[in-house]
This record gives C-alpha cells, sequence and structure tokens, in this order.
C-alpha cells in the first residue's frame, strides 16, 4: 500500500466516522494534511516521451488536487454545517482515488516498458 493510498484511506475513514463537530473537523483536519503530504512527496519520473504527456497532466492534476485540499482545509473548520462540507470532500476522496489509480497505471506502463512488456 503507497502512502498516498493509505492517506485516502484515512481520509475516507474520518468522513464516514461520528459527525461530533470539533472532533471530527480536527480529525478530517488531520486527515487532510497527510493526504496533502502524500501528495507533495508525490514525484514524477523521467521516462521515455511517450509517457510525458500522462506524466505532465498527472503533475497538473495532482497541483490542481492540492488546491482543492487548500481551499477546503479552512471549510473544515469553519463552516457551521459540516454536511455539505462533508459532502465536497467525499467528491475529492472519489477524485483523489482516481488520481492514485492513474499514477499506478503510469507506473505499470513505466516498468512494462522498461522490461520490454509482451508486444
Amino acid at each position: 500500500m503507497t502512502g498516498l493510498e493509505h492517506a485516502i484511506i484515512g481520509l475516507q475513514q474520518a468522513l464516514d466516522s461520528p459527525r461530533r463537530h470539533h472532533m471530527w473537523r480536527w480529525l478530517v483536519r488531520h486527515r487532510m494534511a497527510g493526504v496533502k503530504e502524500a501528495l507533495a512527496r508525490e514525484y514524477s519520473r523521467g521516462g521515455d516521451a511517450w509517457l510525458a504527456a500522462r506524466q505532465a497532466a498527472l503533475l497538473r492534476e495532482r497541483d490542481a488536487l492540492l488546491r482543492k485540499l487548500g481551499v477546503l482545509g479552512p471549510t473544515v473548520l469553519e463552516a457551521p454545517d459540516v454536511e455539505p462540507v462533508r459532502r465536497d470532500l467525499k467528491r475529492l476522496v472519489a477524485d483523489l482515488e482516481h488520481h492514485r489509480q492513474r499514477l499506478s497505471d503510469l507506473v505499470y506502463d513505466t516498468v512494462s516498458l522498461e522490461i520490454g512488456g509482451s508486444e
């Protein structure tokens, strides 16, 4: 399990936990920080030209996810009603899962290219 995958699972579990205002807010905020840290540690391996466009797209996507985390972070602590924030974060978790899968696909294709693949 990767650090990003572990962080996403932690955030998902926090979002699903009972919402006792301050405890829930701080738990979610803490888990969001873990996701942000895992995304920030993500790096791009230099690879072949045919993977460069996908790598660039993943970097742009990562930056957009980091921006969303930055916008939602203060909202978790300050919003009077946590339900809309929770829904926004659930959508963000889905986006994070898609990003993680595309990242895994890129790694698989990179390794496949390096060892020759089945073609």
